[in-house]
């Protein structure tokens, strides 16, 4: 049972890792690493990466649910990896905003790409429901009330198709700082007395705010910095605490925006009992600067040059620049590369380097899945996954 593979890890006093599959290179580089140290790893495809061929698939890879399963069941000989989506939900895929949607149409677009990850051996399955396109900031209320609507009909469709799935519940927002503890009380207690009169299984994985921002380059929230917050208890107490909620309601602490933190912050992790992490951005950041660094050591300068311009022209980066940003050209290149990878132009540029690089008997993509490794490995030590 898939609740149990995970529980296997988290009892040990370990935290799971959560890879966004931003690219083909990172998905193989993750099935290489679950493969080679025998550790569960969990894909966690956002439904604007990867989503159903009816929602027109998204930027990774050109896959949609389904032959991104397809691909890593064929590739992943060792059946360490666990797919998950990641922030599924009304408004998490651009079609739907796009095109407006109402609160019915989102809600109904969000069933059917449930009902594809489910059908697709999705396992973990995460209900976002915080973005409204009428709604600034949606209510607790709402909130609640759309969640367990998905997660009736989640449930109910995997019974049918008798298909094994856990829940993961929390909301996108990325504060910088924690939840407060009354709030996290009523949702969970909320949530709990759900589960409970409807006869469904408890959610598994709570995402909660845990002091995690990431904006540009680096982590700007508070799990990461060395200057208290005035008037807010320390990060690491507040955290601790809001475990200590977590247990009382049998559920296990997700932390979402886990990139660029220090070594230091990452240890810290399963001493603190956070029982899972995810991290995305910063492995598509590590592709592109393996790129750009083998197309300036190989004198590749128009490529270079013709890949910075459609990363700036694609405006990818702009939503994760902090107001009055001093971010360089080519920062906004690096931060935006991994968009452009599948894109018809990336695929020409990348396709033309790999060419030239393979006439000096240069493998392209080894070397880039060499450095993704080697950035999931941080994580992976830190989180006592390997030695």
């Amino acid at each position: 049972m898939i609740s149990q593979r995970l529980l296997k890890v988290i009892n040990q006093k370990k935290t799971l890792l959560g890879i966004g599959p931003m690219s083909k290179n990172c998905v193989d580089a993750s099935i290489q690493l679950s493969g080679e140290y025998k550790i569960p790893l969990m894909l966690i495809a956002s439904r604007r990466q990867i989503d159903s061929e009816e929602f027109g698939g998204g930027y990774v890879n050109n896959w949609n649910t389904k032959t991104f399963s397809e691909y890593v069941k064929k590739n992943d000989k060792s059946k360490n990896i666990i797919l998950c989506r990641d922030h599924g939900g009304p408004w998490q895929n651009n079609l739907e905003i796009s095109q407006n949607f109402n609160l019915r149409k989102a809600m109904e677009s969000a069933k059917r790409s449930y009902t594809a990850d489910i059908d697709n051996n999705l396992k973990v399955i995460h209900i976002d429901a915080s973005i409204s396109k009428s709604e600034k900031k949606v209510s607790p209320k709402n909130i609640l009330e759309r969640t367990f609507e998905l997660y009736e009909y989640c449930y109910a469709y995997a019974k049918k198709k008798k298909k094994e799935i856990v829940f993961e519940v929390g909301t996108e927002e990325q504060s910088g700082s924690t939840n407060t503890f009354e709030e996290i009380e009523f949702f969970l207690s909320e949530i709990t007395k759900f589960c409970k009169k409807n006869k469904l299984p408890n959610i598994f994985f709570i995402v909660l705010q845990s002091g995690t921002k990431v904006v540009e380059l680096r982590n700007i929230g508070s799990f990461d910095s060395i200057v208290r917050v005035e008037n807010q208890l320390p990060v690491e107490i507040q955290i601790i605490k809001l475990i200590e909620i977590c247990k009382k309601y049998n559920v296990n602490f997700k932390e979402h925006n886990a990139d660029y933190l220090s070594q230091e912050s990452l240890r810290w992790h399963p001493f603190l009992g956070i029982q899972a992490v995810n991290v995305a951005p910063e492995f598509g950041t590590t592709e592109t600067k393996a790129i750009l660094k083998l197309m300036k050591q190989n004198r590749n300068y128009d490529l270079f040059d013709e890949f910075s311009k459609i990363c700036i022209n694609s405006k990818k980066w702009k939503k994760w620049l902090i107001n009055n940003s001093n971010a360089t050209e080519l920062e906004k290149v690096i931060i935006s590369g991994h968009y452009l990878f599948s894109s018809q132009e990336g695929k020409k540029i990348l396709s033309e380097l790999d060419h030239k690089l393979k006439k000096k008997n240069i493998d392209m993509n080894k070397i880039i899945i060499k450095e993704i490794k080697k950035n999931i490995l941080k994580y992976l030590k830190n989180f006592r996954l390997v030695k």
